[in-house]
């Protein structure tokens, strides 16, 4: 019997095959209290699986082929990180000493202990970082069980249990096309998806910025997360279609389902072809307004997807990821002078714009500490971005020294994210020129850069005029700004569906400041998610919008919106858009 399962839509396209479960190791976890005199034994049965994981890990690091995305290296390095935290290995032998648990039993207490840590979190990317230690957890355990990779051993039956009609359907194939079905997938794991049967995966936890999400989006292989019980409800062997459009997992379906849906995948093959012809296409309207298509990044690294996709510039260089997973050591002036000298490589001689660390308390750097939240009710509204930036001047000196020192090597652009208030701008631009003076004063070169603002906090919307006195040009972090001014943690399922981009606050917040940047012949561009819809394209343009910045793989399918369009046109119905009091109606 056809039945859907839904989750998060995370990487685009369909995948059709027989389905393949990975059970959660932790489900079947004996708890047991041992004898004193066999606590040594159990805290060895730890410490031999998790040095097998390590040098697991390690092997696949040296191993990892050219072509592998930078985000499985950077994630098996805080596998690693993880592997060695003391409070997640000295909590597990704590819990053997004095409470005489067995091993699997403290690894599992202590894992809880710390994720609960995680979920009082207010940040949704690091709150979905509990991910990474899930699966550091599962790995351990898998070990102490003498288990292999999931995706080493599917142990698949080929049975013929479905209609003949539907292995007809699959292009005649010998090679039944698989597709994973898991709690969660690890970024090791993950390494094996290039070289096996899977055509795509779900997952019953992970969300937009989950890890999972983010690999599946630059291997480009559909995807839907957070399907939250569909491990549960799909069989071994199953018929699915992973829908990666509509974030939609189809268990058996019917051969007309099954028709229907495979033509759709070889569609979106012929349309991917037809996209990656537009690679080298001048990003035009047809009214012959130039759009400037740019790149999110979080590492150097990055340039390269993003020079491949077309993009002509970096939008967005998120430094707060040179900081993270560091367990609280920061990286020096040295270091990320030459992370963004790489960025800046990388790019061939196009612009790259460098936001300023975007953490605080909200995204603590040593990712098992709680202490940064301690007396806060809300650390979203408290001491991160610009605002720890500076409440810790040696920092923060020390990151715009690099900057104005890459600088020297191409064009940079500094942005400085979640200002709000006149003082805070003051404060910024006498951080810089004081950099700027400490450099002279060593006769160190560096070079100039255009300074802007992220528009992500109403206050900063509401006072654009403000910004553009003292800024050359301004960003729009639509992500932060939606969820301000609607007061919606999108990251809270109470609540995610009122989180809406198409609200009219949010729509003329936006087209505000589009068009007093025009006004005063600033440039202004959209950073957010917003940016790299397809579905907002249009209306952005209709308001004005030249320039937009989003991850790479995004960028070849907004080119065509913007080829396709009229921006005289656009003009009239954006307005329209803007007036009604229901704008999503009208998209």
């Amino acid at each position: 019997m056809t039945f859907s399962v839904h989750g998060l839509v995370v990487s685009r396209g369909v995948a059709i095959g027989r389905a393949v479960l990975v059970a959660s190791s932790r489900a079947d976890v004996g708890q047991y209290f041992i004898e004193p005199e066999k606590t040594e034994a159990e805290i060895e049965r730890v410490r031999l699986s998790r040095n097998a994981v390590m040098e697991e890990i390690t092997r696949l690091q040296h191993e990892l082929p050219t072509d592998a995305p930078h985000e499985i290296a950077a994630l098996l390095d805080v596998h690693l990180m993880l592997l060695q935290d003391e409070q997640l290995i000295g909590g597990v032998k704590h819990w053997i000493v004095d409470r005489h648990y067995n091993a699997e039993w403290a690894l599992i207490t202590q894992y809880e202990l710390i994720a609960r840590q995680f979920d009082e979190m207010e940040d949704e990317y690091l709150r979905e970082r509990k991910a990474d230690l899930e699966q550091v957890v599962e790995r351990i355990l898998r070990h102490m069980k003498g288990g292999a990779s999931p995706l080493q051993h599917p142990g698949v039956r080929a049975g013929s249990s479905r209609k003949q009609s539907q292995d007809l359907l699959l292009d005649d194939t010998l090679d039944v096309p698989l597709v994973l079905v898991a709690h969660d997938i690890s970024p090791a794991d993950m390494l094996q998806f290039k070289q096996s049967l899977f055509a795509g995966f779900a997952t019953d936890v992970g969300g937009k910025t989950s890890h999972t999400a983010i690999v599946a989006r630059s291997m480009d292989i559909p995807a839907v997360v957070g399907a939250r019980s569909a491990s549960q409800l799909i069989k071994q062997d199953d018929w699915v279609i992973i829908d990666g459009e509509a974030g939609v997992l189809i268990v058996d379906p019917s051969p007309i389902i099954l028709a229907e849906y495979g033509f759709k995948q070889r569609q979106g093959e012929l349309e991917r072809q037809r996209l990656n012809r537009l690679r080298n296409t001048p990003s035009l309207t047809l009214d012959g307004q130039r759009i400037e298509l740019l790149a999110n990044i979080e590492l150097p690294e990055d340039t390269l997807g993003a020079v491949q996709a077309g993009a002509v510039g970096v939008g967005l260089f998120r430094s707060e990821f040179l900081f993270m997973g560091r367990k609280g050591k920061l990286p020096d002036e040295n270091e990320q002078y030459q992370a963004y000298r790489k960025a800046i490589d990388g790019m061939q001689g196009m612009p790259v714009t460098i936001r300023t660390v975007d953490i605080g308390s909200d995204k603590p750097l040593d990712r098992f500490s709680g202490k940064a939240q301690d007396g806060q009710l809300n650390p979203a509204l408290g001491l991160r971005a610009i605002r720890w930036s500076l409440a810790d001047p040696p920092m923060f000196l020390a990151q715009l020294r690099a900057i104005l020192r890459a600088a020297f090597h191409g064009r940079v652009n500094l942005l400085v994210p979640m200002l709000a208030h006149v003082s805070e701008i003051r404060q910024t631009l006498a951080m810089i020129a004081l950099a700027r003076e400490q450099l002279d004063k060593h006769c160190i070169p560096y070079g100039p850069v255009r300074l802007g603002a992220m528009i992500e906090i109403p206050a900063a919307a509401l006072t654009v005029p403000l910004f553009l006195k003292h800024f050359d040009f301004l960003s729009i972090g639509t992500n932060d700004l939606i969820q301000y001014v609607l007061a919606i943690d999108r990251a809270d399922e109470a609540v995610a569906h009122l989180y809406d981009p198409c609200h009219p606050a949010v729509l003329r917040l936006i087209a505000d400041t589009i068009a007093q940047c025009q006004v005063q012949g600033k440039g202004v561009t959209v950073c957010g998610e917003m940016a790299g819809d397809v579905g907002m394209t249009r209306l952005l343009l209709g308001l004005g919008l030249r320039s937009f910045s989003m991850h790479p793989s995004q960028i070849l399918a907004v080119k065509q919106q913007i080829l396709r369009a009229d921006t005289a046109k656009l003009k009239l119905w954006a307005q329209e858009v803007l007036d009604s009091d229901e704008p999503s109606t009208l998209l």
